[in-house]
């Protein structure tokens, strides 16, 4: 299980701004290895993470596994929005909330993203994360992004 560190109240007056909080906050938590807070900045220049969806845009910033000593979500919901470049295409999106990634098996990140993904698609969903006074935030997120059980096949 991912140890799951929520921030909110905090200004960054950019995505790199926002990337160098996220390094130095996981690495103070132990979670991830020195090399971390560079692989996340480069990893995101190549490979944007800012994600529109229906009412908001998320960033889900993450890199390679061996980058990290143990498992953890890192949940920002910034004061302002942030800037980030979106993963589709070549400009930038106000993200709402930053999901920074720290995950050490490459399959399990590939289940928490479309675990994510598919959350996120729901508009209630994220409107409910935002709307969450700060000492609801992680419980809401836990329950609605890390336990839901995805639907059935039929």
């Amino acid at each position: 299980m991912s140890q799951l560190f929520v921030r909110t109240g905090i200004h960054f007056s950019s995505c790199q701004q926002a990337l160098e909080h996220i390094g130095e906050e996981m690495l103070a938590k132990g979670v991830v290895h020195e090399t971390y807070p560079q692989a996340l900045i480069e990893r995101e220049a190549n490979f944007p993470t800012g994600i529109a969806l229906e009412n908001h845009a998320v960033a889900i910033p993450h890199c390679e596994a061996v980058h990290a000593k143990s498992p953890a979500i890192y949940l920002i919901r910034p004061d302002n929005p942030v800037l980030f470049q979106r993963a589709d295409d070549d400009g930038e999106i106000a993200v709402s909330l930053i999901i920074a990634l720290i995950v050490e098996n490459p399959t399990a990140q590939l289940k928490l993203l479309r675990r994510l993904f598919s959350e996120l698609q729901n508009p209630n969903t994220l409107d409910a994360l935002l709307a969450a006074s700060d000492d609801d935030l992680a419980t809401l997120f836990r329950k609605t992004i890390l336990e839901s059980e995805p639907c059935a096949q039929v």
